[in-house]
């Protein structure tokens, strides 16, 4: 925080970077969360997935089914059935949260998103440019009707945004690895761990972003399941979420593209990426 007082973070950027544990484009993590040597590159799509109500009109379903299906039915995931699991990494997964005192002082907006670029030396066109724009562009887009979101840029307010919706008693689950990523795996176990519609969990997605920043959001009527899915190295417990009520949804969403149908026709059914996390109540 200093450094920003004293106007001293550029002339100071690696060291901080390191020492934040955040992904600024001088700090070498940046390299090591792209750099997966067993695994194609992150898919360009990948974005698109915590997004509800809009798809980019130039992505074509070859480029968002591509190495599994983003969206799909819950009849799909039967015990010992098959399934083309789709990329489930965090595009920037090194990173950590930010002090709300700290965060709190960045100018965390699409207005100023050049102060942003300037303070930690982004250069233009570059593949954290885009992390950036389309992070601040989903943080700041309307919510869908129903919809309660937020971006969080620290722990603390991500607590409280938890605990503001589902109060004290909580409890969190998150996908256990990225295995299974681009692979056609055997749906073991299927458990239902949140059938209370009336009562929608907390979804968090982690976010491509310098620092961590999640994009949380309550949906009603959505359920919450844990599964197994057999994967050529091992088992990954996978969360996975459906959405029962998908009728305020854009009909240019790619799960109708994928699906064949239209808002509020089907349930759409999604996994829980890496570093994604899922609040529901817990009895207290």
């Amino acid at each position: 925080m200093k450094l920003m007082e004293k106007n001293e973070l550029a002339s100071n950027l690696h060291s901080f970077c390191k020492h934040a544990n955040i992904a600024c484009s001088t700090n070498s993590l940046v390299k090591k969360t792209m750099d997966y040597t067993s695994l194609p590159p992150i898919a360009k799509w990948n974005h698109v997935k915590e997004k509800y109500d809009e798809v980019p009109n130039e992505t074509p379903l070859s480029v968002s089914s591509q190495g599994g299906l983003p969206y799909f039915r819950e009849s799909m995931v039967k015990k010992g059935s098959f399934m083309p699991i789709p990329d489930l990494r965090d595009p920037m997964s090194y990173k950590s949260f930010l002090p709300r005192t700290l965060a709190s002082k960045i100018p965390f907006s699409f207005a100023k998103i050049k102060e942003f670029k300037k303070l930690f030396g982004v250069v233009d066109e570059s593949n954290i440019d885009e992390y950036i724009r389309e992070t601040l562009k989903t943080c700041e887009e309307s919510p869908v009707q129903g919809e309660h979101r937020t971006c969080v840029t620290s722990a603390e307010d991500l607590v409280d945004f938890v605990v503001e919706k589902l109060g004290h008693h909580i409890h969190v689950w998150s996908t256990e690895s990225i295995e299974g990523s681009y692979e056609n795996v055997t749906i073991g176990t299927v458990k239902l761990i949140h059938g209370n519609v009336s009562e929608p969990p907390v979804l968090c997605h982690s976010m491509p972003f310098l620092f961590q920043v999640y994009y949380c959001h309550v949906l009603q009527n959505l359920k919450v399941y844990a599964v197994d899915i057999h994967a050529q190295k091992k088992v990954n417990h996978v969360i996975m979420a459906c959405h029962y009520d998908t009728s305020t949804w854009n009909p240019n969403n790619i799960a109708f593209k994928l699906l064949g149908f239209g808002p509020g026709l089907i349930e759409v059914c999604h996994w829980i990426n890496e570093n994604g996390l899922v609040w529901t109540k817990t009895l207290g």
